[in-house]
């Protein structure tokens, strides 16, 4: 990510320019990958569609919360927060909660 603003442009033409378009979906999804990069290694389970050969199971007790994570653009620095689960649905009488449990392919 360092690198990025070392990325240019040398075709200059204002139609169809798909050096242009690579450049600026670099910009876009570099970033995303970046955090979730960090977001991954972060979380010490797996869970769902992370799953990670170091931690075989997921942990409920120690994860039961959501990953938030941030990017200050200029600097590359990245900043992970937590956000809990919310275990109830809006309207217990309409759909009842449905407990955790672990997903089996």
């Amino acid at each position: 990510y360092a690198k990025m603003n070392d990325v240019r442009v040398s075709d200059k033409s204002e139609i169809f320019n798909v050096n242009l378009t690579d450049a600026l979906e670099l910009r876009n999804l570099l970033p995303n990958a970046v955090l979730t990069m960090h977001s991954a290694e972060f979380r010490k389970e797996s869970r769902g569609a992370h799953a990670r050969d170091d931690f075989t199971e997921r942990d409920d007790k120690n994860w039961m919360h959501h990953t938030l994570c941030s990017m200050d653009t200029d600097t590359g620095k990245v900043k992970l927060e937590f956000r809990n689960v919310h275990h109830n649905t809006m309207d217990e009488n309409e759909m009842q909660s449905i407990p955790p449990f672990k997903r089996v392919y």
